[in-house]
């Protein structure tokens, strides 16, 4: 694939995917000579970039979508969450996971802008996108928190936990608030994306994206019910999680990636 031509059709985006990059990049180097407020100043300094790039892509003529932007989309809003809840819980820890993962996003982005959509087959097809992504987005953080929620627990194993650290009972209640609410808009995206297949091929379509998509939802629903009924915690409800995320990944990122990049086909 020739990516010169792909980067030249929107060259401020690209630009500006390259800068927030960097700016991911320098970003851990720089935290142990700051303090607090200075390292959250440079990561909202980021997240502002991260959304300037974002829009310039996303408000291009005609429209460029794919895996990579729905997979930066997804990053800047994990770190959208991350900023307003490092304001009630000072003691939440996830810089350098953020950061790597901004920086890698930002790359993806830049190489694979996405396929061009020069039309909409209804005018209400960017509402199911933004459901889609903003599920991708909150189970995208219940992954983050239960990440750390691991650390904790080998932390406390281990006689190393930290007095200051996030207590391990509050991560695991934020990881499954945020499974709920990822759930709740996979549920609407589900429906939206029945509508519109039904509407635009009149029957639904049963295609790798769907699959996966309910097998994520699924997976989810199963989860938070062994949760309010069993009380399933630990490893069980962190592998079950990383599964339904697996799902979710694999059913529209994993899709595209394989048109775009591996067949090189626009749809």
């Amino acid at each position: 694939m020739n990516l010169l031509p792909q980067l030249a059709l929107n060259l401020p985006a690209a630009v500006l995917s390259a800068v927030t990059a960097l700016a991911y990049a320098l970003a851990p180097w720089a935290y142990p000579r700051m303090g607090a407020l200075q390292a959250r100043a440079v990561l909202g300094i980021t997240w502002g970039l991260h959304l300037l790039a974002l829009l310039t892509g996303l408000m291009s003529d005609p429209v460029r979508f794919g895996f990579a932007p729905a997979l930066s989309v997804t990053a800047w809003l994990v770190l959208t969450v991350y900023l307003v809840e490092t304001r009630f819980y000072p003691q939440l820890r996830a810089r350098w996971t953020l950061s790597a993962l901004g920086a890698a996003v930002m790359l993806l982005a830049l190489l694979f802008p996405g396929a061009h959509h020069p039309a909409l087959p209804s005018v209400w097809m960017p509402l199911h996108w933004a459901l889609g992504i903003a599920s991708y987005g909150l189970i995208a953080a219940a992954v983050v928190h239960a990440l750390l929620m691991q650390r904790a627990e080998r932390a406390m194993r281990s006689g190393q936990a930290n007095e200051a650290a996030m207590p391990l009972l509050t991560l695991e209640r934020l990881t499954f608030r945020f499974v709920a609410a990822g759930f709740v808009l996979l549920s609407l995206t589900l429906a939206a994306g029945w509508y519109f297949s039904e509407l635009v091929n009149q029957r639904m379509v049963w295609n790798h994206k769907a699959v996966f998509s309910v097998l994520a939802w699924l997976t989810m629903g199963v989860l938070l019910w062994g949760r309010w009924r069993l009380g399933w915690r630990g490893r069980m409800a962190v592998r079950m999680l990383y599964l339904g995320a697996g799902f979710l990944l694999l059913g529209y990122v994993g899709s595209r990636f394989v048109l775009e990049v591996l067949l090189q086909r626009a749809v």
